[in-house]
């Protein structure tokens, strides 16, 4: 083993991370959505929007229907690989909200375990999606190392300096995010008792909407 590195878990140990243990109670799990992972994340409808332009300058610059065809046909073909990632990617995603901490167990082909403890939670930036889904940005104190490419497309968009998980498609996502608020400060409640101990971190504000 090369100097610096951790020991490798077992297939037990790695399960633990992102199953909730006996003293922990869930507050909630749930899935992205797949078609609205797909359009926010995947942003299937700006991807499509180009491709009808192209076909409309297609057939206005002289390239007749043949072209403006082929065009949407590529189009339709970029789209369908896109949905099937998205698809893929809600299949294989699983957010957990326990009373100690935040689990997202994410990865189509390798799957990775993201902890994030209530305590390291600062803020929760919902942003609604329509019909009632929206996601939730999460806003981590103090350093990490977690890396956007690591976390995409469980990432708030453009954070890439400080980026921030994100929980994504949640149907219900108000609900989720008062949830999450009420588990915050609950555990900082049980963390830091007493009128003596260090200034409580403030339950996670809930913001308007993101990028």
């Amino acid at each position: 083993m090369s100097e610096g590195r951790g020991p490798l878990l077992s297939a037990s140990q790695a399960e633990t991370l992102w199953r909730p243990q006996a003293d922990e109670a869930v507050l909630w799990q749930g899935a992205p959505d797949a078609m609205v992972l797909a359009r926010t994340a995947f942003r299937t409808p700006v991807i499509a929007g180009y491709f009808a332009l192209l076909a409309a300058i297609a057939i206005l610059f002289g390239g007749g229907l043949g072209g403006a065809a082929l065009t949407l046909l590529a189009g339709a073909a970029v789209m369908a690989i896109l949905s099937a990632i998205a698809f893929v990617s809600a299949r294989t995603t699983r957010y957990i909200l326990t009373d100690r901490r935040i689990i997202l167990h994410v990865g189509m082909a390798i799957e990775k375990t993201i902890n994030l403890p209530l305590a390291k939670i600062g803020a929760a930036d919902l942003a609604d999606r329509g019909h009632g889904y929206g996601e939730i940005a999460l806003e981590v104190i103090g350093g990490h190392s977690l890396g956007y490419l690591l976390l995409w497309p469980h990432a708030r968009p453009w954070r890439f300096s400080h980026p921030q998980p994100m929980m994504r498609g949640l149907a219900d996502a108000a609900t989720v995010a008062e949830r999450l608020a009420k588990a915050v400060a609950a555990h900082n409640r049980i963390e830091r008792p007493g009128a003596i101990a260090a200034p409580s971190a403030p339950a996670p504000t809930i913001e308007g909407a993101l990028a």
